[in-house]
């Protein structure tokens, strides 16, 4: 018989929650769980799932719903880029109650790819599924190609993912690799929007340019890192000798693209009727 020691061991190594169905097919014994948990060493948050002390919170929360970390949460635990977000993103099975709790946004739609009976994290593909379902199609797409960014993921095996939903097959048919951030991927985005096409990432006078739009109106976004007093210098520089090959230079941060884009729009639109662009 196993003991409680290795039952512990074999919970931590899951993240500290675990299914008792799991545990028995693992050779633990309904004595040695009852024993465990009498010692206060495990705690049962569901009629099928227990957990440790150590548990990770995210993780004892899906247990006691019977759910699957996903969508922005799941993206957001493997260190993709996503939007701010409050609440925790649990995926449920489809008969699942439709009451949920104030802290939770929950998912009853599959995704396409399979998962255990008891898996307590969505896998990858599933995640952005729910990503592209949840957020709008900005933020999803950002979510999306920070994936494939950080090679996670491949764009070639999103294009062939049956998916279930519209914007996801959108995503998987206009995700490049070109976007240095998600914040590039949302000025993109909110240039489809007016019909203005942005050649992304020009190489000009030795510099990559993160958008041109037309022949002389040029972008450069700033993403979330701060930049310090040596990089705003060398951004003025390069400002400035592009200035005087005769572009236009629009220079816009994370806040204005994410949280200002009617300004973003606005701005690109004016100086498009001004034939700046030309």
């Amino acid at each position: 018989m196993r003991s409680v020691e290795e039952l512990l061991t074999w919970v931590h190594r899951r993240g500290g929650a675990a299914h008792t169905a799991d545990l028995r097919a693992a050779g633990f014994t309904v004595h040695g769980v009852r024993a465990a948990i009498a010692a206060g060493l495990l705690l049962r948050v569901r009629k099928n799932w227990l957990v440790s002390a150590q548990c990770d919170p995210v993780l004892r929360r899906a247990a006691e719903v019977g759910g699957r970390v996903t969508c922005l949460s799941g993206a957001a635990r493997i260190g993709l880029w996503t939007p701010d977000h409050d609440l925790l993103h649990l995926a449920v099975a489809p008969t699942a109650s439709r009451v949920g709790d104030d802290d939770l946004r929950l998912h009853w739609s599959r995704g396409p790819a399979p998962v255990g009976r008891h898996a307590l994290e969505d896998p990858l593909i599933n995640v952005l599924s729910h990503v592209a379902r949840c957020a709008s199609l900005a933020d999803a797409a950002a979510v999306w190609e920070s994936a494939i960014r950080q090679r996670h993921i491949s764009a070639e095996v999103l294009a062939r993912v049956l998916w279930r939903i519209e914007p996801a097959r959108v995503l998987a048919a206009t995700a490049s690799c070109l976007s240095d951030s998600g914040v590039e991927t949302r000025f993109v985005h909110l240039m489809r929007s007016i019909d203005v096409a942005v050649e992304q990432q020009v190489v000009i006078d030795g510099h990559a340019i993160d958008g041109r739009i037309g022949r002389h109106l040029l972008v450069q976004l700033d993403g979330f890192a701060h930049h310090q007093a040596a990089d705003r210098r060398r951004d003025i520089r390069a400002d400035a000798r592009l200035r005087l090959r005769g572009y236009t230079v629009f220079r816009f941060d994370y806040v204005q693209v994410l949280f200002q884009p009617e300004e973003v729009v606005a701005l690109v639109s004016a100086a498009i009727a001004q034939g700046l662009h030309l």
